[in-house]
Formats: C-alpha cells, sequence, structure tokens
C-alpha cells in the first residue's frame, strides 16, 4: 500500500511539472520577439510606460526593460501552469502574466519588499510607440531647482537634470539621499510625463509649465505615495555636499559590532583589517542607489585590494528575522560575485542604523559610505550616492573617489 501510495505521489508530481513544463513552453512559443510596450496601472488614473524587448536565445526567451540608457535584463523563466513568472536580478520582485496572443501579456508586477499582497497590473503590447516629432513643444532641457512636498514639514529640495528634444525627454532628479536613477518619457507642448521601472521602484512624474515659467508636478512612486513638487529653471541651484551631511561627533575610536552572513560576532576593529584603508557600506539590496554603489564598490575593489583596501557592506533588510536578511544578503553577494566582506545589521532602518553607528551625527540615507584610512580614523563619509543615470556628476565622482582611494593607500 506504501508502495502504491509514493507511486502515485510521484507520478502525480511528474505530470504536474510536464503538464507545467509543456504549457510554459506552448506559452513562450506564442510570444513575439521584438520590442514591447509596457505598462503598471499604478491608479485609475495614472499609468507608467516603460519599454521592453524580447529575444529568442538559444531557444529561450530572454526578456528585457529599459529606462533611458539603462537595460535589465531577465532571464529567470519560470512556467506556472498557463503562467510565465520572471524574476527580477537584482530585487525581490517578480513580473507573472499570461499570454494572451502573440501581441499582449497580461498579469501583475509583485514587489514583496513591500508585503506579499502589493500587486501592480501589468499589460504589454508588441510593437514600438511612434513619437510626435512636432516642433511646438517645449524644450525643458537644463537644471531646475525642485521642490518636492512644497509648503508642508516634509519639503526638501532636488535638482532636475533633464534633456528634450521634439517629443523626447530623458533625464533624472538629483536628491541629498542619491538620484531617481534613468528617467525617461514624452513631451507634449508644455506637457511632460517621465518614468522609471527598475524592479525595486515603479516612479512617474509628470509636469506642467505654467505662466509664470515654473514646472507644477506630480509625482508617483508605486500605487500607495504620491506627492506635488515644483520647479524653475536654475542653473546655478547647488545641493549640500554630500561629504559634510553625515559627519563623526564622538572622538572615540571608530568601531562597531555585527554578525556575520553566517551568524557569527564581528568586531570591528580587528587584525584582518589593521592598518588598511576600509570603506564601511551602511546599504540594503532593496535599494537601486546602493546596487549602483555595490557596482562601483565591486570595480574598486578589484583594483585596490592587493594594495591595501577592503570593503565591509553592513545590510539592512526587509525581512524582520535574522535568516531573512542574511538570505538576502546571501543571495546578492553570490549574483554578482561580490568577493569583500558582508554583515547583517537587521531591520531596513536608518534609525537602528544610526543607533549603531553611534558615532556619527546620523544616517540619514542608503546607501552611507564611510572611508577610514590606514590609521583607522574616519577620512570622509558619503551620504547617499548618485549613479550612471546622472551622467557627468557619476563620472566625476569616479575620478575622484578613484585618486582619493589611492591617495589614503600610498
Amino acid at each position: 500500500m506504501f508502495l502504491k501510495s509514493t507511486t502515485i505521489f510521484f507520478l502525480s508530481l511528474f505530470l504536474s511539472f510536464y503538464t507545467s513544463t509543456i504549457n510554459g513552453l506552448f506559452a513562450q512559443s506564442k510570444i513575439q520577439s521584438g520590442k514591447w510596450n509596457g505598462t503598471l496601472q499604478l491608479n485609475n488614473e495614472t499609468v507608467l510606460p516603460f519599454r521592453m524587448e524580447i529575444e529568442k536565445q538559444k531557444k529561450q526567451m530572454v526578456f528585457s526593460i529599459h529606462n533611458a540608457e539603462e537595460k535589465i535584463v531577465l532571464n529567470q523563466l519560470v512556467f506556472e501552469n498557463d503562467s510565465i513568472k520572471i524574476d527580477f536580478p537584482n530585487f525581490h520582485s517578480t513580473l507573472k502574466f499570461k499570454v494572451e496572443n502573440k501581441k499582449l501579456l497580461v498579469g501583475y508586477w509583485k514587489n514583496f519588499n513591500k508585503g506579499n499582497q502589493y500587486k501592480i497590473p501589468f499589460k504589454a503590447v508588441y510593437g514600438e510607440t511612434e513619437r510626435s516629432t512636432s516642433i511646438n513643444n517645449f524644450d525643458f532641457s537644463g537644471r531646475w531647482k525642485t521642490t518636492f512636498d512644497p509648503s508642508t514639514e516634509d519639503e526638501s529640495m532636488a535638482i532636475g537634470v533633464f534633456k528634450s528634444k521634439d517629443a523626447k525627454i530623458t533625464g533624472t532628479f538629483l536628491t541629498e539621499t542619491g538620484d531617481y536613477r534613468f528617467l525617461e518619457g514624452t513631451v507634449t507642448g508644455k506637457h511632460f510625463s517621465l518614468s522609471c521601472f527598475d524592479g525595486s521602484h515603479a516612479f512617474h512624474f509628470s509636469g506642467l509649465l505654467d505662466s509664470t515659467a515654473t514646472i507644477q508636478g506630480k509625482f508617483y512612486s508605486g500605487k500607495h505615495y504620491s506627492t506635488n513638487w515644483i520647479a524653475v529653471n536654475d542653473s546655478t541651484f547647488q545641493l549640500r555636499n554630500p561629504d559634510s551631511l553625515t559627519y563623526v561627533v564622538k572622538k572615540e575610536p571608530f568601531s562597531f559590532k555585527m554578525k556575520t552572513l553566517e551568524g557569527k560576532d564581528f568586531i570591528y576593529p580587528n587584525p584582518v583589517f589593521d592598518k588598511k584603508v576600509t570603506i564601511v557600506q551602511i546599504m540594503g539590496t532593496w535599494c537601486p542607489n546602493c546596487m549602483d554603489e555595490t557596482k562601483f564598490f565591486k570595480e574598486l575593489f578589484a583594483k585596490y585590494h592587493e594594495k591595501g583596501l577592503e570593503i565591509i557592506a553592513v545590510g539592512y533588510e526587509t525581512p524582520n528575522d535574522f535568516e531573512g536578511q542574511a538570505n538576502k544578503i546571501k543571495l546578492l553577494k553570490e549574483r554578482h560575485h561580490l568577493d569583500f566582506q558582508f554583515l547583517v545589521g537587521g531591520s531596513a532602518s536608518k534609525g537602528l542604523a544610526s543607533e549603531q553607528f553611534s558615532m556619527l551625527n546620523q544616517i540619514m540615507s542608503f546607501p552611507t559610505a564611510i572611508v577610514i584610512g590606514r590609521d583607522g580614523e574616519v577620512k570622509r563619509v558619503h551620504t547617499g550616492f548618485n549613479g550612471p543615470g546622472t551622467g557627468k556628476l557619476y563620472e566625476d565622482y569616479v575620478k575622484e573617489m578613484d585618486l582619493f582611494i589611492q591617495d589614503l593607500l600610498k
């Protein structure tokens, strides 16, 4: 009887797997290769558009999402009955959809970092959107002094950096805690929209230039958050220096105690890091700016580790338990072949990070990078990270940071 039950169980399991695979392969075979227009329905009035491309590589479909110059490759396909599920490479989120026909995909985007029930309707239609080339569209190119949540207690400053031509616009917003990464969109007359979808965030900005040459804007992040913003063209406005926002307030030696990914105690300083130039990165795997900084630190580590550079990344994660937090960090470390030291800070809380690094005035941003010299003293604390989406600003930072590390290693 036991053998019969076991046989039936494994036969059912095989048939389930076989049926799922066949259904998935059939669904995959129905999809048209080429350029697609994806959308996320943030609310009843707001649709976030993004560009997709589907290619056939070695008899498998490879999806990619495009935000301006950024290309995010999605090749981790899983077939679930009549649906296809694709996980994002950097973040704990997924696209799940059905192939309605060769030119229509319908499903949802699920972001697990915001809870198991956080879903946004997704649709993709085959073909490339035709853009208008009207010469009457306003040119928004330039730097715009931007205020989010104007005239409220949450008011904050930013810089909008845009390039526009005819009906196309690209750019980003610089803030004191990082940039909004790669944004792209369209211009119609004196109205524009910009958006970005990277698997962690779904950003949608709209703006209208009024009679006073002020942009009146609306910003949506996902399906729950929205706020107003205004901007005026101002090429001279600057944000505070990111190296001045977080600083040492206690004179005692820089030290901390955390857990390794295996749950063992890690104390800094220790003999392994003695007389080494060390970057302590306060980060989270859910944070796109942190991922941009991690990619840069990987390059920096490969270049200067043998000369004495060490990097310690302390992860603050969305799960509430240590095991879940450690697993998120392990996945990042394995996927991106990161060889430097990773520690578990705890839950994704700037307040918690500020308590653990109490020798600093505050941790106001993920990421925050603390640079320590061979003598064990803090040489710089860099708040936030303006990544590749900021163009020359990012390039200048990379060059300056490289020279700074070289100088400390002498």
